[in-house]
């Protein structure tokens, strides 16, 4: 499959594309994106579906996890990306507690997002649990992704950030999370961090198309987290993690030498600076030697 060169038109990416590239074995690209300027980089760069993911909590906002943002700070971030994103299909992400406890809640919060953000799709964490109120939000015309696995959601519940489907009754469940959220009528599943075999066997058991993170290459999708992949996170990358980048080391070497420019006064030069028109200066020139004659 060949990529389409930065800058030239492409088919705008649907909840229908993103299934059809399954059937037709296409693999699926999906980054975060959280403000205007990556959406640009991502959309522009031809990837298939920008995810405005909860983990802007830590990435954006410097929250330890993405239990504490909220409906309104994911909304500003998906706006933003909006105005970025022309031809990917744009994913936003429902935060902790802003779908889990009631039905009704969890549709006028999904629409929010696609009336107020622009959002084409929310995600959602969870499986069979989860079934009754993705279920309402489809309904309601929202396309929603699916998410289990490791759902950052339920670290609490998890005791830490701890690989998934690890044993046969946890593959088990993962399996009929899938088939459950299948069957609800998702439009894709993200499956993070679980073993590769039990992502190939969802994979193969699922018409939804499968987006993995940590879920090994036998997904119909991949997606990584933006700042990972360019090194603007700070810490311990996760095993899955593979940086093509390094945006931090370029951001800081930039930032110390302005810092050293501007204490060596080497900016701005005169070539960086803006000057008074002749006749203006000319003018001023008058003025300042009259000002100086009436001085002596």
């Amino acid at each position: 499959m060949s990529l389409t060169p930065i800058g030239e038109p492409r088919q705008k990416i649907t909840t229908a594309t993103i299934r059809e590239k399954k059937s037709l074995h296409q693999p699926i690209t999906c980054l975060t994106a959280y403000d205007y300027a990556t959406a640009r980089l991502v959309d522009e760069a031809g990837i298939d579906i920008a995810l405005v993911g909860d983990s802007l909590a830590m990435t954006m906002l410097g929250y330890e996890n993405t239990l504490s943002v909220t409906v309104d700070e994911m909304l500003h971030h998906v706006k933003a990306v909006r105005r970025g994103v022309k031809d990917a299909l744009l994913i936003a992400d429902m935060p902790y507690g802003s779908y889990q406890a009631d039905p009704n809640e969890a549709v006028h919060n999904a629409a929010r997002f696609v009336k107020e953000g622009g959002a084409e799709a929310v995600k959602m964490e969870g499986g069979e649990k989860r079934v009754d109120v993705i279920r309402r939000v489809i309904d309601a015309e929202i396309p929603v992704a699916g998410h289990i696995g490791l759902t950052p959601q339920s670290v609490n519940m998890m005791g830490g950030y701890k690989v998934q489907g690890k044993t046969l009754n946890a593959i088990e469940q993962l399996m009929r999370d899938a088939v459950a959220l299948d069957r609800a009528g998702v439009a894709c599943i993200y499956l993070e961090g679980i073993p590769r075999e039990v992502a190939t066997m969802i994979t193969a058991e699922v018409e939804a198309p499968t987006i993995g993170i940590g879920a090994g290459p036998d997904c119909d999708g991949q997606v990584l987290v933006f700042h990972d992949l360019v090194n603007l996170t700070f810490g311990h990358p996760a095993k899955f993690v593979r940086r093509y980048g390094d945006a931090a080391a370029l951001i800081t070497q930039s930032v110390l030498a302005f810092k050293a420019d501007v204490v060596s006064h080497q900016f701005p030069n005169d070539a960086e600076s803006y000057h008074l028109p002749k006749e203006t200066q000319a003018a001023l020139e008058t003025v300042l030697h009259r000002k100086q004659a009436m001085r002596r």
